[in-house]
């Protein structure tokens, strides 16, 4: 009876780390405005994205006003991806799309078709351009939208997010509560403590090893939902993912690391009571 009770909290343990892992990587990294931000900043650093925004930012520029010299706002807008100013900038455009899409604040700068959208005024009012539109009298509007997607899905509509951004962090802290509960739970009735720990550690390597499966397996519904998407705009949201696959990368290679560590200790410990009990 023993034995199958701590066989229970076991697998309990091990389904509660599957979900508590995922989830607070979710939480932190893109439920969360300021880690979505600081993730997109580091996604800025990238010299394809730079090279895509560069290209954007000149197709923009080109529509807000007539007889641009491209070949000299590509110039420009080469020169300010690879300054210091731009990955502030481009996290703060994405703030402008998470706000839209978690809280529907700002409804009023979609566009017509109801797209998830970046703001990329700030970007285009930098002092890097101020002289370039300048001599072209282009003022840059307080808002200048660009389309993520060309046909957005339900799930990236104005507020679609607002349970996620509301009860997020709370379901996070939870099961995260709730995985080191059960796991004291399987600790306190396992006869062989150290045996517990090799079991917890292999919990650890299952949950990392799984992760890793399941993101290889989930890369191809991405390039579905990247499908919606084109030209620059494609470049852009590719490296983004890619910056969030290596983040939940790092993730998991932390539970292999624990996991690994917690079978070394269980193994150390469960040699050193034989040896006592032998001794």
């Amino acid at each position: 009876m023993r034995f199958a009770a701590t066989l229970l909290m076991w697998l309990v343990t091990t389904l509660l780390l599957a979900v508590a892992l995922p989830t607070a990587w979710v939480q932190q990294h893109l439920v969360d405005e300021n880690g979505y931000a600081a993730l997109t900043q580091k996604a800025a650093a990238d010299p394809s994205l730079q090279s895509a925004m560069a290209s954007e930012l000149t197709t923009q520029v080109a529509r807000l006003g007539t007889s641009v010299n491209t070949g000299t706002v590509s110039l420009v807008a080469a020169t300010y991806v690879s300054s210091s100013s731009f990955p502030g900038q481009f996290a703060q455009a994405n703030r402008f799309a998470h706000r839209w899409l978690f809280t529907d604040a700002i409804r009023s700068s979609v566009d017509a078709q109801g797209r998830w959208v970046i703001d990329i005024a700030p970007m285009l009012s930098d002092a890097a351009f101020k002289e370039t539109l300048s001599d072209y009298k282009i003022t840059v509007p307080t808002s200048v939208p660009i389309p993520l997607t060309d046909n957005a899905p339900a799930a990236l509509r104005p507020g679609a997010l607002r349970p996620a951004a509301a009860y997020g962090r709370w379901v996070s802290i939870g099961v995260a509560g709730l995985t080191g509960l059960f796991a004291l739970f399987a600790l306190f009735l396992a006869r062989s403590r150290s045996k517990m720990l090799v079991a917890l550690g292999v919990s650890g390597l299952l949950v990392g090893a799984a992760g890793w499966a399941a993101i290889e397996f989930g890369r191809g519904r991405l390039n579905a939902v990247l499908d919606n998407s084109s030209g620059d705009i494609r470049r852009i949201a590719e490296v983004m993912v890619g910056t969030a696959e290596n983040s939940m990368h790092q993730w998991l290679n932390i539970s292999l690391v624990v996991g690994g560590g917690l079978v070394i200790i269980g193994v150390i410990v469960s040699l050193l009571v034989s040896l006592a009990r032998t001794g």
